[in-house]
């Protein structure tokens, strides 16, 4: 009998044995660094200039490899962060909408070359707005001074003399803008249409047909709020709402939580912070926002849904959307997106072009200064978003990184505007042998 049992333990023991080799998982890549990456993440929280900063580096498989939380115990004493909290992600949403819009392609749904006023006709009487001298906005540089060139103020309207069509908001080239111009006259237009208080996607194309475009369709590059239309005319060409569209054919397939419009009814999302005045403090009433005095709202009652600025996200959730891209399209056994998709996604387009990298359709690809300068490497995929928040995709080394803070408007002398470079240079460092350098 108690040979039996100790088969019968033995074999026990073997089975945990088993499972647990099954489910812990060891990552391919190990970072020998983290009490320095650590230490510069710290140096920006030391001089007051973030609330918090929360990196997440994963790998293809989504072993955590690197994770660090620095927090402001003043502002943030009671605040659990992790990478399952709730973070607004603002422009990192552009990549979803843009990669559900490739689904759609994909599907024979919508095309490159379709007109945007095949789905949205309320669009057809745009004018373009042009200066005194019958410029338009992009091809100045308004923050110089030039004392022969006559300011951009009273507006004039022109038609539009071209088709404006879904790859040019792809390439932010359809002429769409947020309020950020530095041009008072075209500022404050869209300011007062307040897009973000529209009651439902139709009430947003409503307000947004009363505004000029900036640009004749496909002449220049200007960032913009066309990711936010190309969510439109998913929504039109399908007849769902872009929630229904990111859950049917994003998260639900492909087990990702932590990615969508609405705040789930359990959670809570991390308040707002601005160094406008030079102090940290908890942002103002309609001080963050780029398109009028609301920001996106998360209520699931709530039925707008902004594709170019309207989603949340947790580290996590985010992390594994990254990783779908970094496995050429697939995620937990679903393939949402053909490798070729994947490949055109991050190629040259018309879109800024310069020696630190180039754009892909809203993914930056980084060239060899990335490298020389210790900010990371050449050919990663990165973006970002307007309170701070960053990612980006290493096809080389096989991982994806995360910062996640909640912050607008930061700027501290030699730190001021660069705490991803810093950070992401300090985990490069080991496997380039470059230290960051901030010239």
């Amino acid at each position: 009998m108690k040979k039996y049992l100790f088969l019968f333990y033995l074999c026990f023991l073997i089975i945990v044995a088993c499972t647990e080799k099954k489910t812990v998982s060891k990552p391919y890549l190990e970072i020998s660094n983290k009490s320095q990456i650590d230490s510069v993440t710290q140096t920006f929280i030391d001089r007051g200039i973030y609330p918090f900063i929360y990196t997440r580096l994963e790998d293809s498989n989504g072993t955590v490899i690197y994770e660090n939380l620095a927090k402001n115990e003043r502002l943030l004493a009671n605040e659990n962060i992790d990478g399952d909290s709730w973070i607004r992600i603002w422009s990192m949403s552009k990549i979803v909408t843009i990669c559900l819009a490739l689904d759609l392609m994909e599907d024979g749904i919508i095309s490159l070359d379709d007109s945007v006023i095949k789905y949205i006709p309320e669009f057809s009487d745009l004018k373009v707005a042009v200066t005194k001298d019958s410029l338009e906005i992009p091809s100045v540089n308004w923050y110089e001074e030039d004392s022969n060139r006559l300011g951009p103020c009273p507006l004039s309207y022109v038609e539009n003399d071209s088709v404006m069509t879904v790859l040019h908001l792809l390439n932010h080239q359809a002429g769409f803008y947020y309020s950020t111009t530095n041009i008072d006259c075209i500022d404050s237009v869209i300011a007062n249409e307040n897009l973000a208080a529209a009651e439902n996607s139709q009430d947003l194309i409503n307000k947004m047909a009363k505004l000029p475009l900036l640009q004749h369709s496909g002449s220049y590059y200007y960032y913009g709020t066309n990711t936010t239309v190309l969510g439109l005319v998913c929504e039109r060409a399908t007849g769902k709402t872009l929630a229904e569209l990111v859950k049917e054919r994003i998260t639900i397939p492909m087990k990702i939580e932590g990615l969508a419009y609405d705040l789930p009814s359990e959670a809570t999302m991390l308040p707002r912070f601005s160094g406008k005045d030079s102090i940290l403090r908890m942002a103002e009433e309609g001080e963050l926002d780029i398109f009028g005095q609301n920001v996106p709202d998360y209520d699931p009652e709530h039925q707008l849904y902004l594709g170019g600025e309207g989603m949340i996200a947790t580290a996590n959730g985010y992390a594994d959307f990254l990783r779908m891209l970094l496995n050429k399209g697939s995620l937990n056994g679903y393939k949402f997106l053909e490798e070729n998709t994947i490949n055109d996604l991050t190629s040259p387009h018309t879109q800024k072009d310069n020696s630190y990298g180039h754009n892909g359709y809203n993914l930056w690809v980084s060239k060899e200064p990335y490298l020389e300068k210790g900010r990371g490497d050449k050919g990663l995929w990165i973006g970002g978003g307007y309170e701070g928040t960053h990612f980006w995709i290493d096809t080389k080394r096989g991982f994806v990184g995360t910062i996640m803070t909640q912050m607008f408007w930061v700027y501290d002398g030699e730190y001021g505007y660069t705490k991803d470079d810093r950070i992401r240079g300090a985990i490069y460092e080991p496997w380039t042998q470059i230290p960051y350098s901030k010239n």
